[in-house]
């Protein structure tokens, strides 16, 4: 009986040494979380810094008066108190509208054009290179157009937003497409898949990077077009960012037209944020992020 509550209790201290070897390495953990997540920011602030101190050594050198171009503690002011007003904010929310309805809409043309031409080889050879084309059109090119065929209206940035965005998604899916090994769309057809299945269960996910990819520089493509449209399209909305840089201009008020130039980037950079989450969360399912450098 001794040697039995003996041995429970030696039982007993082991669990617990392992319970407690199990909190430790979580605590461990948390830590390892925390620094890699310090690794990645520490960065992006030195960059900051260093930005903003050259911007002030610009300043302070008079290459420029300061009504002209004024120093990041002017310009950080003037942004405060935009934000503490509904301009900024109105701005904000109808740009974003415009660039969501158009980067849906492109994505959809963009997404149904890119495997419609991966798959046929009579629309590669019709259309594949005309794709290309009208990416490297500039955006600015589609604009006269645009304004000859829907006047000055939303029309018409939606329809450079789109003509701006779509071919660099079609593309990034074209690409994808291609490099899906054909020993896998074998085996999936051998399995049964077919028609919309294997695109489904097959291709689609063995494309998925490319396509990530793609969506992305296609974000890039529409957005650009966007403030493009917003710039020259002025007359039909007073709250949009474009609009509101052409304000600043016209009226020479360079903080305004600076922190508003800021909005635009921290936008962008928040949307390359998520698209760098998301291309992190495909290469972890893969098993191709080294966990320890992320």
């Amino acid at each position: 009986m001794a040697n039995d509550t003996l041995t429970g209790a030696a039982r007993t201290d082991a669990e617990i040494s392992g319970l407690d070897a199990l909190e430790i390495a979580g605590r461990e953990k948390e830590v390892s979380r925390g620094a890699r997540l310090w690794a990645s920011t520490w960065p992006k602030l030195a960059a900051l810094v260093i930005a903003i101190g050259l911007w002030q050594v610009v300043v302070w050198s008079g290459w420029k008066p300061p009504y002209s171009l004024p120093g990041p503690v002017t310009v950080a002011e003037e942004l405060a108190r935009q934000a503490g007003g509904r301009q900024l904010w109105d701005g904000l929310v109808t740009t974003l509208q415009r660039a969501a309805l158009g980067y849906v809409f492109s994505v959809a043309v963009g997404l149904l054009v890119g495997l419609a031409v991966a798959r046929s080889t009579v629309l590669r050879a019709a259309i594949g290179s005309m794709i290309t084309a009208l990416q490297t059109m500039p955006s600015i090119a589609w604009f006269p157009l645009a304004i000859l065929l829907f006047e000055l209206s939303e029309k018409a940035i939606f329809f450079v937003v789109v003509l701006g965005a779509a071919p660099s998604i079609a593309n990034g899916v074209i690409s994808g497409v291609d490099y899906v090994p054909p020993l896998l769309v074998r085996a999936g057809r051998n399995l049964g898949a077919r028609g919309l299945n294997l695109y489904r269960y097959v291709i689609a996910p063995a494309a998925l990077p490319a396509i990530v990819a793609g969506l992305k520089q296609g974000w890039a493509f529409s957005w650009r077009s966007l403030m493009a449209g917003e710039l020259l399209v002025v007359g039909i909305s007073q709250t949009s960012l474009g609009a509101q840089l052409t304000y600043s201009r016209e009226l020479s008020d360079a903080p305004w037209l600076l922190s508003t130039m800021i909005v635009i980037l921290v936008v962008g950079l928040v949307v390359d944020a998520a698209f760098g989450a998301a291309d992190r969360a495909i290469r972890r399912r893969w098993g191709v992020l080294d966990q320890a450098g992320q």
